[in-house]
């Protein structure tokens, strides 16, 4: 190979490697060097509270009962 192959070579790998880091840092952004403010969640207790009886009561609809509707009369179909 001559220099000058070389050269265009060392020239085209340098172009390429400013064009992958312009296109990868106008994809993924920079690095920011703030801090981010998280919410935290209050711990989980072993105290137990009673639900609401207007929700849960004795009498409410069980959706795990499988319902199965027949008529009684006859009809058509």
């Amino acid at each position: 190979m001559k220099k000058s192959d070389i050269a265009m070579i060392v020239l085209i790998a340098a172009v390429s490697m400013l064009v992958a880091y312009f296109v990868a840092s106008s994809l993924f952004g920079s690095i920011s060097g703030e801090s981010a403010k998280v919410k935290t969640i209050d711990p989980i207790n072993a105290t137990i509270v009673e639900p609401s009886t207007d929700i849960f009561n004795k009498n409410a609809i069980n959706p795990a009962v499988q319902v199965e509707i027949k008529s009684t009369q006859s009809g058509t179909q």
